[in-house]
């Protein structure tokens, strides 16, 4: 059941904002959602097809143009908690437009902050940020890790990150950050890894692998980041940051193989090798011991079950899934 708390969640129709909304429906929140644009198609709002408690409200806001009406929304609606998942988020197709990821994520940001910092209804701001601040990382690193940006993309989020910490030391800003490992699940965008492999085995068509998947990572269910974001939104230490992570690496042509191994397909039918894109980096490892001991936050879904949870939500919308967007559309 929920509590008095009243969230309002920034860029609703990401992944994992929309996750997140579905996940504090089922707490019995009533959520105000926001996003600059309309709702997507309901197989990638899992609060469209699950039966929750709570509700989710949607109002169309870009951060880049709207925050007069983000404004007007927090007097009208006084919400006692934001989570911000606004962002300009892909990585690769930072090189081409790096100024728009510059709009986004810093100087909108920015006065996202500013317009929150004067909004005296605020208990707590979550600030969803991105271990690419960090660069590839040589083990398992904690919050405290130096900024070694590698990407625009990068580079961008590290920018809005130090301005955050500059509103809470000098103001008392109640904001406290997260980052989390790669996220996955039900919803997530066609074009993400996990998506894109199993639509293209059921369909039929060759999935290209950036360098031949040899980069590493940690996987984790957006179910679980949910729940530590929820965590860290009650009970966060003012001005810290939280990683969310497993402890389960594998490489991207080791996940893929465990894709097409449930599917029944083959690696060698359904991938061609493709070369590796500029300034990618080689790991992420985050240490996730923090929150595991100040919030009692724990993962329990293992990648190979939270593959079948991904396989079972596109075989339920096998019909419409070819008709959706497949690549990703920029948006300046």
């Amino acid at each position: 059941m929920s509590g008095d708390e009243r969230f309002l969640v920034l860029g609703s129709n990401s992944f994992s904002g929309a996750t997140f909304c579905d996940y504090l429906a089922g707490r019995g929140y009533d959520v105000l959602a926001t996003s600059r644009s309309p709702e997507p198609h309901p197989a990638m709002l899992p609060y469209k097809w699950q039966q929750r408690e709570g509700a989710v409200r949607f109002e169309r806001i870009d951060i880049n143009h709207d925050l007069e009406a983000l404004e007007g929304l927090l007097k009208r609606e006084r919400p006692t908690h934001v989570v911000n998942f606004a962002a300009q988020s892909m990585v690769g197709q930072s090189w081409d437009h790096p100024d728009d990821w510059m709009r986004t994520n810093v100087v909108s940001t920015v006065r996202l902050h500013n317009l929150l910092r004067a909004y005296d209804g605020l208990e707590r701001y979550v600030h969803v940020t991105t271990p690419e601040a960090y660069g590839s990382t040589d083990g398992w690193v904690r919050e405290d890790h130096p900024y070694n940006p590698s990407t625009p993309y990068a580079v961008s989020r590290a920018a809005g990150d130090m301005s955050l910490k500059t509103y809470v030391d000098n103001f008392g800003f109640p904001a406290v950050s997260t980052r989390a490992a790669n996220v996955y699940g039900p919803g997530q965008q066609l074009y993400r890894i996990i998506p894109r492999t199993i639509v293209a085995a059921m369909t039929g068509q060759k999935l290209r692998l950036d360098g031949g998947g040899k980069s590493v990572r940690v996987f984790i269910h957006m179910t679980e980041v949910s729940d530590a974001t929820f965590r860290v939104a009650l009970q966060g230490k003012p001005g810290d940051c939280y990683h969310i992570s497993g402890y389960e690496l594998v490489s991207i042509r080791d996940l893929v193989e465990i894709i097409l191994d449930q599917l029944g397909a083959s690696f060698d039918d359904c991938v061609e090798i493709g070369p590796e894109r500029p300034g990618k980096d080689t790991a992420y490892m985050l240490d996730s011991f923090k929150i595991r001991t100040e919030l009692g936050w724990r993962d329990t879904i293992s990648l190979r079950e939270g593959v079948a949870d991904c396989i079972a939500w596109a075989k339920r919308f096998e019909a419409e899934l070819p008709k959706l967007p497949s690549q990703y559309v920029h948006k300046p």
